[in-house]
């Protein structure tokens, strides 16, 4: 599947309604990991509104993370590498990874609305993919 469908299809699945950010990145690249929807669904249902509730790390940034551990198996350090990359990517164009950060609950001054950051996780999920990995 193309990069940008894959783009469109997490944010698609965001805007449904019908998933939360990690399971959009994570659906949205189940042909790439040989998982099935349903699973990567449930594999992601925990982490909507970033990990502890907007506490931690953004969900899209989970979802791709899930994709990972998947797509390298048993390579547990070429995974946390290419998770480290993608995060640093995230970070670079946001300006945070935690969820209540980006939503700015604190400031009152929102940095990404949550189908751009799960656009943007799926964009740098498909560029280490892509890469090789």
């Amino acid at each position: 599947m193309a990069e940008k469908n894959r783009i469109e299809a997490a944010r698609e699945g965001k805007a449904s309604g019908k998933w939360n950010c990690a399971q959009a990145v994570g659906c949205a690249f189940c042909e790439a990991t040989g998982v099935g929807e349903e699973t990567m669904a449930q594999v992601g249902a925990a982490f909507g509104n970033g990990m502890g509730c907007m506490e931690g790390t953004c969900g899209a940034l989970t979802g791709a993370g899930l994709v990972l551990g998947m797509h390298y198996g048993g390579k547990r350090v070429e995974a946390m590498k290419a998770m480290r990359r993608i995060m640093a990517k995230f970070q670079a164009r946001n300006g945070a990874t935690i969820c209540k950060v980006l939503k700015g609950v604190e400031t009152g001054r929102p940095l990404r609305a949550c189908a751009d950051c799960v656009a943007d996780a799926a964009e740098f999920l498909e560029e280490e993919l892509e890469a090789g990995g």
